[in-house]
């Protein structure tokens, strides 16, 4: 059946439905296609449950810190997962049809099923042929393939948050912020966790001594860190998994090899985009993804993209509502809205957790400032019960302008969000520290950040 929209939609993930939230105000005929349930990757297998998971990570993890300090049990505390799991789903299992039922009080046409592009403004799914004046490709991201012998072996991030029992040795694969997050929920709940990275340094977006603080952190907490060691085959081997790797130490290598009962896929994810046809809608990609400018325009001037499918910004979740936004801006309103990516922070959820905005500081270069602090021993961090923590400002050496803050440690998550602020609204050192916190805090322990 062939049917006509002003505006379809490709994905129900956040930038989809950022989109799609403007159909209750306005006369246009829309419709939406997802393959899989309604709600995209955050609420259902991504930010939303993960961070559900670490939070009682991190509540078991404080009482265990503070034994011997106050705490109120002599022994420490464990993760009870399959009760986790269980609390983690009251979060998942109602948001596909609560999607949906949103979907219908705004007059959505709703379709299931993987489309692909037929021509310049249509899309075929099923049986369907969906023509539109507009469509907006927000199908986000999947896996990245490691193309190793064995890669049917492997689970990823939402098989994890799947497992009824935590197996007890678990083997990520990739030094990213997806390996690490899980590895610090694993080991909190018992498992014997191990993270294989084929480069020298993990974490590579983030400051780098933020980072060698944090494998510190990691490694302190029973998680081993293994860098240069790139995973060339998994095997089955009686009720578990054998892992090979090649060793690089300078121009020499040597094969290692590793046993768990799960290897999780860890090594980042890519654009879900590969079989929608985009070549038959004139639509230009690259290595990341899906070819946008500032509007979030296309090379085809009737198709705009959004999300983590396309090569650009950061695949957070934030930055996709804000591409939703700017591309409905310009689709419904035709007002030229431009992208703008100024201080957007990003966090690592581990024990203790790692944030940042803006620029990391270029080495050598005499245009900034670079205030570093170690916290360890700052009352924040020491109540807590943390080992590690630190800061680092980076500061326009002329206007004193913050350009980028890292933090590490207890709440840094939240206290970044101070930083974004300054960043985004290009304030200085002197403006922040004119700001009165709540204290005792870590937002109070900002000034002294500077």
């Amino acid at each position: 059946m062939e049917r006509t929209y002003d505006i379809i939609i490709l994905g129900t993930g956040t930038a989809g439905r950022t989109l799609a939230g403007r159909a209750g105000s306005s006369a246009l005929k829309f419709a939406i296609i997802d393959s899989r349930e309604y709600g995209g990757t955050c609420p259902l297998r991504g930010c939303d449950p993960k961070k559900t998971l670490a939070s009682v990570s991190e509540a078991t993890d404080w009482n265990n810190r503070l034994i011997g300090r106050g705490a109120g049990t002599k022994e420490p505390l464990k993760v009870d997962w399959p009760s986790l799991i269980k609390f983690k789903r009251t979060f998942t299992e109602g948001y596909p049809r609560e999607t949906e039922e949103m979907f219908t009080e705004m007059g959505i046409d709703m379709y299931r099923g993987r489309a692909y592009f037929a021509d310049e403004n249509t899309v075929v799914v099923g049986e369907d042929r969906l023509k539109g004046e507009h469509i907006f490709i927000a199908t986000g991201s999947k896996p990245r393939k490691l193309g190793i012998p064995g890669e049917e072996y492997l689970t990823t991030s939402e098989g994890f948050m799947e497992t009824e029992k935590l197996p007890q040795r678990v083997i990520f694969i990739g030094g990213g912020y997806i390996s690490f997050e899980f590895a610090h929920i694993a080991r909190r709940a018992g498992s014997e966790v191990l993270i294989l990275h084929r480069s020298e340094r993990p974490l590579k977006p983030f400051d780098s001594d933020m980072v060698e603080l944090l494998v510190k952190a990691s490694e302190a907490s029973g998680i081993k860190v293994l860098t240069n060691n790139p995973v060339v085959a998994v095997e089955k081997e009686n009720n578990g998994f054998l892992v090979r790797t090649e060793l690089k130490t300078g121009d020499k290598s040597e094969t290692q090899t590793f046993h768990a009962d799960m290897v999780v896929n860890g090594a980042g994810r890519v654009a879900d985009i590969e079989d929608l046809k985009l070549e038959n809608a004139g639509v230009k990609t690259e290595k990341k993804g899906i070819t946008v400018d500032k509007h979030m325009q296309t090379s085809n001037p009737r198709i705009y993209a959004g999300g983590d499918c396309v090569a650009d910004g950061m695949q957070l979740t934030p930055v996709a509502t804000l591409q939703g936004k700017v591309a409905a801006s310009n689709i419904l309103d035709g007002d030229g809205a431009e992208i703008d990516y100024t201080g957007i922070p990003s966090a690592v959820f581990t024990i203790p957790a790692l944030a940042s905005v803006g620029i990391n500081a270029p080495e050598d270069s005499d245009k900034y400032r670079v205030i570093f602090r170690d916290r360890s021993n700052w009352n924040s961090t020491r109540r807590a019960g943390f080992e590690f923590a630190a800061s680092k400002v980076i500061l326009d050496e002329t206007s004193d302008r913050i350009m980028g803050a890292h933090i590490l440690g207890p709440n840094a998550e939240e206290a970044i969000n101070i930083f974004a602020v300054a960043v985004r609204l290009n304030l200085s050192m002197s403006d922040i520290k004119k700001v009165i916190f709540t204290y005792p805090t870590v937002c109070s322990d900002i000034p002294y950040m500077l």
